[in-house]
């Protein structure tokens, strides 16, 4: 598995959840960082990693090995891996062209690399036909185009980047916003990832939350609901937004399901995917998060559940 950083690894991360159930599957076990990989003088991609078979499965424990630089490391050929799970946020295109070598050579990745190139951005889902419930959505760099739009919208307006995360750069217009405060929104928000924006109708039902749904192989494996922090109209947990159960209705059913095709031609294998009144409103794909919480509110038992749908490669 390769991870943004060792050090700042959780137990309640997804990422600790797999690791530690790959462990107590008995699977051999590695974490890189995107560092840690190279292609050597012979052509080879070889890559430098903690080594995590064979110690307890306990994620408390397993992260603080981790995090304390406690486990062994081991430089290994990269080519003999059986799957390689990408787990870095944001993305490294390096990284991406290394385990699309690696694909090429036998190794199951997982996202898909090329996938993961499309599917992150958040244009990807816009691209997508109606048949997939969503919300109104003008993808651009371009100011006037975005003021245009947001004059059609029925009533408030989201405008986030294209290739961010965790709530940054975000902004709310409301209905009747003037010019130079759309503009001067658009201008923040272009200044986070690549420069194109997202604008969005906002979502009636936003008040009552946002549910967080684990997408795993055309599977609906569990979700929760984050309720935004007082004053606050993301639905972001380090914006303090509130984690609590939810369940899963039709209208997130359908939506799903009409999501799921487009997911797997994308290769795709785990996705976190963001609901608001049964329509999608995000996608995750670079290392979707959810999987404690899903647990933890919900019963469902995600680490086992992730490792469970790879023993068919083994």
């Amino acid at each position: 598995m390769v991870i943004k950083s060792a050090e700042g690894i959780s137990p309640t991360h997804t990422t600790a959840h797999l690791l530690a159930a790959g462990v107590a599957a008995g699977w051999s076990v590695r974490v890189v960082e995107p560092p840690g990989i190279d292609i050597d003088e012979r052509g080879r991609v070889q890559a430098r990693g903690w080594v995590l078979d064979g110690i307890d499965a306990d994620r408390e424990a397993l992260v603080g090995r981790l995090r304390g630089g406690q486990a062994s490391r081991r430089q290994f050929d990269a080519s003999n891996l059986d799957v390689l799970v990408l787990r870095v946020n944001p993305l490294d295109t390096g990284l991406l062209a290394m385990a699309q070598m690696l694909a090429q050579r036998g190794v199951v990745v997982l996202n898909e690399p090329a996938g993961i190139l499309r599917t992150c951005h958040k244009s990807w889902l816009a691209s997508l036909p109606e048949e997939v419930p969503s919300t109104l959505t003008l993808v651009t760099r371009s100011a006037a185009a975005a003021a245009v739009f947001i004059t059609t919208l029925p009533g408030a307006a989201i405008l986030k980047p294209a290739r961010c995360s965790g709530g940054r750069g975000v902004h709310l217009l409301r209905r009747g916003a003037a010019h130079a405060e759309v503009l001067a929104a658009f201008a923040a928000t272009a200044t986070r990832g690549d420069g194109y924006v997202v604008v969005q109708a906002y979502l009636d039902e936003a008040p009552a939350g946002e549910k967080r749904l684990l997408w795993l192989e055309g599977e609906l494996i569990g979700g929760y609901l984050r309720n935004r922090a007082p004053g606050e109209f993301r639905h972001n947990l380090r914006l303090g937004a509130i984690p609590t159960p939810c369940t899963v209705d039709n209208d997130d059913i359908l939506a799903i399901a009409a999501l799921s095709p487009h997911l797997r031609r994308e290769s795709t294998w785990l996705a976190g995917v963001d609901v608001i009144g049964g329509r999608v409103v995000e996608v995750n794909v670079l290392n979707p998060g959810g999987g404690h919480l899903t647990e933890a509110l919900g019963g469902v038992p995600v680490g086992a559940a992730l490792v469970e749908e790879r023993h068919d490669l083994l």
